[in-house]
């Protein structure tokens, strides 16, 4: 439905910065674009990974307007009991809470900001979406609330809710027309699609497994810290067994919990040579064809922001869900359920152990291809 007519143009000393999950772009339902159409100057942004976005470092780096996270959690203070001072720049997530909660886990420019939440003081009006609580609210509705705080008067930041409620009710309106049972219609044959991927068939050759470890402050760690960065790159390629080990010496300070969680020693991390050496050794290794196998998203990531360069890709956690049709818990356990007992490491450490789950699970899958 068109809700053009009920958008109320606000201006605001506060810069509204909203990050979009890429899934809530498309969802008809949702309220990010109707509040940045009526938030003159603000900026909407969609994407999941914002450490070196330039618009949105532009906005943080505003010394007239130090940022703000909207986010609950650990630390985060009420904000419309205890507002900042002074005009800021308000960053906010939009999106399911656990599509929120992934973005703001995995992008440290976020764990940086002060952190201010709020209990809604009024019932959301948003009736055609369940909140997991009570007290939550819809991303209008939070930039209502929070705006009449941070700008001192909250009543002309009430029009926000005029385009969303002109939404809820033509929802309503559209779900109480609609005919309780739809006749089906006949489909025609559905098309064939391989279960496996060709990197598990035709391409094996091609498939080149990886884990990235990393020198990672822990998420509720008061200690000031950079990003999360590569200290560990261990690498497989089944076809012919051939295996890619190196370490990377860390540049920033070094977490205590590091070498405990990754399993290697600090002398040894201390010891490694550059980053930059082990993005050169591993592209020497790789070849223009290879497809790079992991679990998520995590290790190539560290390899891409130490300067290297990948290809395609495949997510073995993504298919694992796929194939078995739910959601997935750790590699280790999803392999010792579905491969067996875990075979010898394929190299030192953590990363050596879940390299060789990684192959392992690749394997039995390629063992039931049809």
């Amino acid at each position: 439905m068109c809700y053009c007519a009920k958008l109320t143009q606000l201006r605001t000393a506060t810069r509204v910065v909203i990050l979009q999950h890429p899934r809530e772009r498309d969802v008809a339902i949702g309220t990010a674009r109707m509040a940045s159409l009526c938030l003159t100057g603000s900026e909407l942004h969609v994407g999941v990974t914002w450490d070196d976005h330039p618009a949105l470092g532009r906005a943080l780096a505003d010394p007239a307007r130090p940022p703000i996270l909207l986010y609950p959690g650990p630390g985060a203070r009420d904000i419309l009991r205890e507002p900042p001072v002074g005009p800021v720049t308000l960053v906010v997530v939009d999106g399911t809470w656990s599509q929120a909660k992934t973005v703001v886990r995995d992008n440290p420019v976020l764990h940086a900001l002060p952190r201010y939440a709020f209990a809604a003081p009024e019932l959301s009006e948003y009736r055609i979406r369940k909140e997991p609580r009570a007290e939550y609210c819809s991303t209008i509705e939070a930039l209502m609330h929070v705006l009449g705080v941070l700008e001192g008067d909250p009543e002309p930041f009430r029009a926000l809710l005029e385009p969303f409620r002109a939404m809820i009710d033509a929802q309503l309106v559209c779900q109480a027309l609609r005919p309780q049972r739809r006749q089906r219609q006949p489909r025609g044959p559905r098309p064939v699609t391989p279960r496996l991927p060709a990197a598990l068939t035709d391409r094996f050759g091609d498939l080149v497994c990886i884990v990235g470890e990393a020198n990672a402050w822990p998420y509720h760690s008061t200690h000031a810290h950079d990003a999360d960065e590569l200290v560990h790159f261990a690498a497989h390629r089944p076809s012919t067994g051939e295996t890619f080990d190196m370490l990377a010496a860390p540049e920033a300070a070094l977490s205590p919990s590091t070498p405990f969680h990754v399993g290697i020693p600090e002398a040894a991390l201390r010891a490694a040579g550059s980053r930059a050496a082990l993005v050169d050794a591993f592209a020497r290794f790789t070849r223009p064809t290879d497809i790079i196998a992991s679990w998520g998203h995590y290790g190539p990531n560290l390899y891409v922001r130490a300067g290297g360069t990948l290809g395609e890709r495949l997510d073995i956690r993504a298919l694992g869900q796929r194939l078995a049709n739910t959601k997935l818990g750790a590699l280790e356990a999803h392999v010792a359920a579905v491969a067996g007992p875990p075979g010898p490491p394929l190299a030192p450490g953590r990363a050596g152990r879940r390299l060789a789950a990684l192959v392992q699970l690749a394997l039995a899958w390629r063992a039931t291809r049809t």
